[in-house]
This record gives structure tokens, C-alpha cells and sequence, in this order.
């Protein structure tokens, strides 16, 4: 597995992680904690070292079966967890208070079985908390060794300039895959000035660009996807002409849409280190296998060329969770 930097923070990481909330939250049934843990420990036998949770992700639930699967090999990898969630429930709106920052640290350390959190981000910014508040506090965790480094979440630029002139910001983990491409604005250009790494989440938008999933699909009734207007059943006909298109390219590759979306993202940046979820070994590996699909200037051409003639249907949240959007 070939490593990669998360900007000038020297965090080094594999150049894929795993986005574990999917274990435990979001996509339905919580997995059962033992095929978790085998999960998680063979994917840091197949050479992943970046694993990525939240207090909110269960709530609680993933910090510790990261905590359990993962203590035999604790100092090979970087864990990544968040705050931001009053009492870790998105339901009961956001809490960044600098209090609340070192009481959900102190809580997700006892949980992940660590002295320290590798990569702690807020969760969503909190509009009700000076950023240079937020940053404070975490900057006093990394004094005090509990805290490695600093991220940040589906943050706009100015509050990830605000973070970073008190504490450098490490890594901004936000949305960002070739049916969500809002990044490429303003928030990669920031990044690549002040020397940031960038974490997409949902690098194979929510499961729908593996191909896996069409406009008869049914989700189970926990599954977030329900509620999201860019998987309404129309939406997800319109869409699959983005599928399609991964589908013609991953032909000539001999490869997967879910390789050829995640190849895609690993040739933007050198610091970008897409974070894929799974529940399955086999997604897993094909995920991993996206690390050795090589694609030319010529092939990256081509999907910008066919992309730019796709609209994507569909808004990526659901209006009454505008706390979830970027500020």
C-alpha cells in the first residue's frame, strides 16, 4: 500500500483509509461487533492504516469496536474520530463549546482504548462557537499529548483560515467525488495554499457509483439513504448516467466503476486520501484495488470531458439538515 502526507502536517497515512461509520450507523442495521472486528483487522492486514469514526456513529457504538479491533496493532495506525454533536446525537444540534471539545476527547479516548486521538476533527462547524474558540481547545489537547492533530469537516474557507491561524489545521474531511464536485470551487484551492490535506467522505457517493444500486433498489427502513433526494427513485434514474459512464471507462480498465471513481480521486491531488466505507471484504478489497488502476492525463480528460455533459439530480441532504451542509 502506498503511502501518502496529509499537507504539510506530516501525518502520514495509507493512501486509502476506511470509513468505518457505516459499521455501525447510517446504512442500517448496526454490523455484528465480531464481523466488525474482522473487518477492521483485515484491512489493516490488506496494508489500511487510516481508520475514521465519530463519537455521533451509533452514537458511541463505532469508537468502540474501533477500540476493540484495533488495539493489537495501535501504534502502526492513525485513528481519526470527531466532535461537535450535543451528547454525540446530530438530532440534538451541534455543541463545539471548548468544554464539551475536552469532555467527548477524554470520553473517546477510554473508548478507542488510546492515549491519544490521532486526527480529531469538528464535526460540523458550530456557528455559536468563535472558531478561534474551537481551535483553542483542541490546541490544548495537542499541548497536553491527548490530541496528535487538527481537523476540520465540511467547513468552508473562512472558518478553515480562521481554525488554522491559531491551531494548523491538518486534514478537511468533506463530501467530494465526481457527483459532488463543490470542493473544486474554492475549498481544494484553500487547501492547497495553506498546505491542508482533503479526507473525501463518500468517495463513491453513498454506495451509488460502485453500480451496485438503481432505481428499483430498496434500502432498509434505518438506512439514511431513504430520506436523501438524490437517491429518490427518479433521481437515481436520471443519475445513472454517471454510473454509466464509469461503467464504459472501468471496461477499458479492467477494472471496477467503484476502482475507477476511487483512481479518479486519487489523481487530483497527491494529499488527497479518500476514506471508502464497506461492511464486506470483498467491496473492501475492490476498493483497494482502486490504488492500482493508473489513470493517464488522457483517461482523466476523457471523464472530465463526458462528466461536464452529466447533471446530477438531486440535492445531497434533505432541506431540515441544513446543520449538515457546509458554512
Amino acid at each position: 500500500m502506498q503511502k501518502r502526507k496529509l499537507g504539510n502536517s506530516g501525518l502520514e497515512v495509507s493512501a486509502m483509509g476506511l470509513g468505518c461509520m457505516g459499521l455501525s450507523f447510517g446504512y442500517g442495521p448496526a454490523t455484528d461487533t465480531q464481523d466488525g472486528i474482522k473487518l477492521l483487522r483485515a484491512a489493516f492486514e490488506r496494508g489500511i492504516t487510516f481508520f475514521d469514526s465519530a463519537e455521533a456513529y451509533g452514537p458511541f457504538k463505532n469508537e468502540e469496536l474501533l477500540g476493540e479491533a484495533l488495539a493489537p496493532f495501535r501504534d502502526e495506525i492513525v485513528i481519526a474520530t470527531k466532535f461537535g454533536f450535543e451528547g454525540g446525537v446530530p438530532a440534538n444540534g451541534l455543541n463545539s463549546q471548548p468544554e464539551n471539545i475536552r469532555n467527548v476527547a477524554e470520553a473517546s479516548l477510554k473508548r478507542l482504548k488510546t492515549d491519544r486521538i490521532d486526527l480529531f476533527y469538528q464535526h460540523r462547524v458550530d456557528p455559536k462557537v468563535p472558531m478561534e474558540d474551537v481551535a483553542g481547545a483542541v490546541k490544548d489537547l495537542i499541548q497536553e499529548g491527548k490530541v496528535k492533530h487538527f481537523g476540520m469537516s465540511e467547513a468552508g474557507v473562512q472558518s478553515i483560515r480562521k481554525a488554522h491561524a491559531v491551531q494548523p489545521v491538518a486534514a478537511l474531511q468533506s463530501e467530494y467525488s465526481l457527483w459532488w464536485r463543490e470542493p473544486e470551487a474554492e475549498i481544494i484551492p484553500a487547501l492547497e495554499e495553506l498546505g491542508i490535506g482533503f479526507v473525501p467522505f463518500s468517495p463513491l457517493g453513498k454506495g451509488f457509483l460502485t453500480g451496485a444500486i438503481n432505481e428499483n433498489t430498496e434500502f432498509d427502513k434505518t438506512d439514511f439513504r431513504n430520506i436523501v433526494p438524490r437517491f429518490s427513485p427518479e433521481a437515481r434514474k436520471a443519475n445513472q448516467a454517471m454510473v454509466d459512464l464509469m461503467n464504459s471507462i472501468a471496461a477499458q480498465k479492467n477494472s471496477t466503476p467503484a476502482q475507477i471513481a476511487l483512481a479518479w480521486l486519487l489523481a487530483q491531488k497527491p494529499w488527497i486520501v479518500p476514506i471508502p466505507g464497506t461492511t464486506k471484504l470483498h467491496r473492501l478489497e475492490e476498493n483497494l484495488g482502486a490504488t492500482g488502476v493508473e489513470l493517464s492525463k488522457d483517461d482523466l480528460a476523457a471523464i472530465e470531458s463526458a462528466a461536464a455533459e452529466i447533471t446530477v439530480q438531486g440535492e445531497r441532504y434533505p432541506a431540515h439538515l441544513k446543520a449538515l451542509v457546509s458554512k
